[in-house]
């Protein structure tokens, strides 16, 4: 159940003053960590029951502390550990009420780390994936993977596994077609990022064939501050062009 908040003002919790935002307030505080994340992802992450903002009389979203935070993990552990969402919520629910969460089986996309990680001190991260895996990770059928191979959406490495990157990209694929967009429909979104990969390469392309190691290195940090740039300025044109109004 929703609760409401009064309208106007600075809309605070009921538990210690704590301050409520709005949902393009909790967008800027979630993007320095997860810079793909949009006010999209945030609804329906709330239609999945994965949180549970407050309404304002006028029905304007508003998020306390905790519902950031919580926010922040959902979407930890979809990045790190590549959990289905009904996984994350029961796990979640378990920890909020005081439980031990169910152990994941062995085997499980979470369960990938690079060798000699210690659990305790080191967060599982995921360097390949295998079909099954990515299937399981995506919660889509075999047919489905390849049909988005066929268009050239997702594609194996060389070993026939699949990076960390392309288990984003079925998840995002997986739930655009729950709204009917089919992957012939993708396609110009393929094309219209490997024209901006080819434009991050033209910047770092001479970085990349220096001698110096230090340069080496900036090339690869200039790349990654290029995506993240021409992520946000796709999203924020996609929003411009549509005339999205942060609510």
């Amino acid at each position: 159940m929703l609760r409401t908040t009064p309208a106007g003002g600075a809309a605070r919790g009921t538990a210690g003053g704590d301050r409520l935002v709005s949902i393009g307030s909790v967008l800027n505080q979630l993007r320095d960590e997860f810079p793909e994340v949009t006010i999209s992802k945030i609804r329906f992450l709330e239609s999945e029951g994965l949180v549970e903002p407050q309404r304002t009389a006028s029905g304007y979203r508003k998020f306390s502390p905790g519902d950031v935070e919580r926010l922040a993990q959902v979407l930890r552990m979809q990045r790190d550990r590549y959990l289905p969402l009904k996984v994350i919520r029961e796990q979640l629910d378990a920890l909020e009420s005081g439980e031990q969460p169910r152990p994941r089986p062995q085997g499980a996309p979470d369960d990938l780390c690079h060798p000699g990680a210690d659990p305790e001190h080191e967060r599982p991260t995921v360097a390949r994936v295998g079909r099954s895996e990515l299937l399981a990770a995506a919660e889509v059928t075999e047919d489905e993977l390849a049909t988005w191979e066929s268009y050239g959406l997702i594609t194996a490495t060389v070993d026939g596994g699949y990076d960390a990157q392309s288990v984003t990209v079925a998840k995002l694929v997986a739930h655009l077609g729950r709204f009917g967009l089919e992957p012939r429909h993708l396609r110009a979104m393929k094309a219209a990022a490997d024209r901006e990969a080819g434009l991050v390469e033209q910047v770092v392309a001479p970085l990349r064939r220096h001698r110096n190691p230090q340069t080496r290195a900036h090339a690869e940090a200039t790349t990654r501050e290029l995506a993240d740039l021409s992520v946000r300025l796709h999203a924020a044109l996609v929003q411009t062009a549509l005339g999205v109004r942060l609510r």
